[in-house]
């Protein structure tokens, strides 16, 4: 494995074969998807640290979602990647969409954990109230997010049987700088759904039963809008995918590409 600065952003690179990039979710890093390597046999991982989050800086312009898909697709062109797998969890399935809708020709597939097309309207204020605590209190700030996070994004299983799992979630937030947690927030207060309708790529949607990011009516409603896609619900699981279910989103991640690549 090789970490690279790419575009600016913190990039790590390892395998060899079809590129796959790995887009995290807020509150994420590429540690999202160091559970789950083990789905990407024969294939290049690509891992970016978004802008303004983990050890990638803040972008000189205000974070959005369209920032997001320009910065993934600097990376792929500076790797010289014409084309590639997608997997995002949650603000970075936004991401994903937006970026197969824009440039469908660069996107052989997507899995999308823990997804939603935009936060719900009666949501977006309690995010933006999360970026000015953050902004307000500094480190403080994200420690309390972080701890709300832990309580309401983990499922009761996870709670019960899976207090490093906790620990996991709690350090991944608490890790972030308070600036690009609090701009990362307000990207995803403004998110506009992308025009998902228009994808094409196979599509796997993976949820857990008690995601209250992407609870699983809503990620089959997701489905029956994007042709062709396949839905699954993981039991015991929160929002936070791979880290509350690794050995299922490995099984279900395998699966799918061996029928995509």
């Amino acid at each position: 494995m090789t970490t690279i600065v790419c575009n600016h952003l913190a990039v790590e690179v390892e395998g060899e074969g079809p590129a796959v990039l790995c887009i995290h979710g807020l509150g994420g890093s590429s540690n999202n998807w160091t559970p789950v390597l083990g789905a990407f046999e024969a294939m290049k991982i690509i891992r970016v640290d978004l802008p303004g989050s983990a050890r990638s800086p803040l972008a000189q312009a205000p974070l959005s979602i369209g920032l997001f898909v320009d910065a993934l697709v600097e990376v792929l062109d500076q790797l010289a990647i014409a084309r590639a797998h997608l997997v995002a969890h949650s603000l970075g399935t936004i991401v994903a969409q937006h970026l197969a809708v824009r440039y469908p020709q660069r996107v052989a597939s997507l899995a999308l954990l823990g997804p939603l097309v935009a936060p719900p309207e009666q949501g977006r204020a309690g995010i933006r109230a999360r970026a000015a605590l953050c902004r307000d209190k500094g480190l403080a700030g994200v420690q309390e997010v972080a701890d709300a996070i832990v309580k309401v994004a983990t499922s009761a299983e996870t709670k019960a049987q899976r207090p490093v799992t906790l620990a996991l979630v709690r350090e991944s937030v608490m890790r972030q700088d308070p600036q690009g947690y609090a701009q990362s927030c307000e990207a995803l207060a403004a998110a506009q759904p992308a025009q998902i309708e228009r994808i094409a790529a196979p599509t796997l949607l993976l949820t857990g039963d008690e995601d209250p990011v992407g609870p699983p009516a809503a990620v089959h409603a997701m489905g029956e809008r994007i042709a062709g896609s396949r839905v699954q619900v993981l039991e015991g699981c929160g929002h936070w995918t791979t880290f509350e279910k690794p050995v299922e989103c490995i099984a279900a991640l395998r699966d799918f590409y061996r029928t995509t690549r």
